[in-house]
């Protein structure tokens, strides 16, 4: 009786985490790059004299991979991924990657994301255009030309799925195993006036948050009888006079 009351409190440990990254998740439907997260559930056994009672995990969250819708926008400055890649930027903490490829240039010429992080090439170093120049020509290797001069090229990234990934802001991530620079653009690319959206469907999101509220519910109502059933049986097994 006790082990189906342990069993229902670790179910809402588990809905609860889920539905933060839900929460999470919808809170960032509009975030260009954004990558949502995702939770891994587990099930635990323990022995229970001779009966194993099969518990729920808390749940490993991690970040979804596949892609976000592309968006047309007609900006010179904006660019969609076309492939597995990723964008490289130099941060304070190190290099990071997204998928956010709206871009802006600095007066100095420097080519920065929408936060001020430095967009870098396939060396790791900053990318700078000439701000007087004409309107940037961005190729599918990620070549930058201005007129009839190439100043740059962006750097594309492929992280192995093997690879931990930790959130930097809304759109970043840093990976615990160092991205392969790309170099075979036949499925891989980039693609000029386009950016690519936050990979949440916003009606399954909101589709999970209402059953998981309704099985936290279920759960809740459970560990409510399973208490009153304790309650009875104390009642009526307790010491007499």
């Amino acid at each position: 009786m006790q082990s189906a009351l342990y069993v229902a409190l670790s179910a809402q440990v588990a809905l609860e985490r889920r539905l933060n990254t839900v929460a999470n998740n919808l809170a960032n439907v509009s975030t260009a790059g954004y990558r949502a997260d995702e939770v891994k559930f587990a099930t635990v056994l323990s022995k229970v004299g001779n009966d194993a009672v099969a518990y729920s995990s808390s749940g490993e969250t991690y970040i979804s991979r596949r892609p976000g819708l592309i968006n047309k926008t007609d900006n010179p400055l904006d660019v969609a991924i076309q492939g597995d890649a990723w964008f490289a930027m130099g941060t304070p903490n190190g290099i990071a990657y997204t998928k956010d490829g709206r871009m802006q240039m600095t007066e100095a010429g420097e080519l920065q994301t929408v936060s001020g992080y430095s967009v870098l090439d396939a060396g790791g170093a900053a990318i700078l255009l000439d701000p007087q120049g004409p309107a940037p020509t961005i190729g599918r290797d990620g070549s930058i030309t201005q007129g009839n001069n190439q100043l740059g090229s962006l750097g594309l990234f492929r992280i192995a799925e093997g690879s931990q990934l930790t959130r930097y802001d809304n759109s970043g991530v840093m990976s615990s195993i160092q991205p392969q620079l790309v170099q075979d653009f036949t499925s891989i690319g980039v693609q000029q006036g386009y950016s690519e959206g936050a990979n949440v469907n916003p009606v399954l999101e909101m589709t999970k948050m209402i059953t998981i509220s309704r099985t936290f519910d279920s759960a809740a109502s459970t560990i409510s009888e399973t208490e009153s059933s304790l309650l009875s049986a104390i009642r009526a097994l307790g010491p007499t006079a």
